[in-house]
């Protein structure tokens, strides 16, 4: 057997890959690390993007696969920006978006969802393509929506936006049933306990930025 393919079985039937479950660990990690604002999230985040790229390999996942070299490239960004925002030792400084930022990102992922669908189609980038009927589109659907809400989020957490957090909740509602129906059952259970992350790290770096907000004079804001 491939290392890639190596794993342990579940309840006699449930296979669970050694690459998902390390990959996913990663993942949730870095949204532990990400509530505390630690730089190491965004290396954190590139390990577990190239654990889950060889798992989703392994499973046939293209999209999801595509995903995760998206990961792995919006991490070194995210790096980045977390590095300059922190130099000379301050504190990252969180903010809500402004409402066109907003605008921005529901347009990028509106747009974004339908052009990556119809290539995920098209190329046939999505296992959902091999899935007759309104099923079959609905997959595919989904697979683009995650893929584009992913990088949205990601790059809204590389410029410390509040609203990343919403973002992958949308994503989260989206991603739980997809990935059990995909076979990767580890996926899906993490995507459960990242809902539960996700929201309290949107409640944490809210109440952090109404904190530093209520000490800073108006006009300073």
């Amino acid at each position: 057997m491939n290392w890639t393919e190596a794993g342990f079985v579940l309840f006699d039937d449930v296979k669970v890959l050694w690459t998902d479950l390390a990959g996913n660990i990663a993942a949730l990690a870095t949204v532990i690390l990400a509530i505390r604002k630690s730089i190491w999230t965004w290396p954190v985040q590139l390990t577990g993007a190239v654990l889950l790229l060889i798992a989703s390999i392994s499973a046939h996942i293209t999209g999801n696969a595509l995903k995760q070299v998206m990961f792995g490239a919006l991490a070194v960004y995210g790096w980045w920006k977390w590095a300059r925002g922190t130099e000379g030792g301050q504190a990252l400084a969180v903010r809500p978006a402004t409402p066109r930022e907003r605008l921005g990102l529901v347009a990028v992922m509106i747009a974004g969802t339908a052009l990556v669908g119809v290539l995920f189609f098209v190329f046939e980038l999505s296992w959902g393509v091999h899935t007759p009927g309104v099923e079959g589109y609905a997959l595919v659907a989904a697979d683009a929506y995650i893929f584009v809400g992913s990088a949205v989020a990601t790059w809204a957490q590389g410029r410390a936006l509040v609203d990343f957090w919403i973002v992958w909740v949308a994503v989260d509602l989206v991603g739980v049933p997809l990935a059990f129906s995909s076979g990767l059952v580890v996926s899906g259970t993490v995507y459960g306990i990242f809902f539960v992350l996700v929201l309290a790290g949107f409640a944490s770096w809210l109440k952090e930025y109404r904190s530093r907000t209520a000490l800073v004079p108006k006009e300073a804001v």
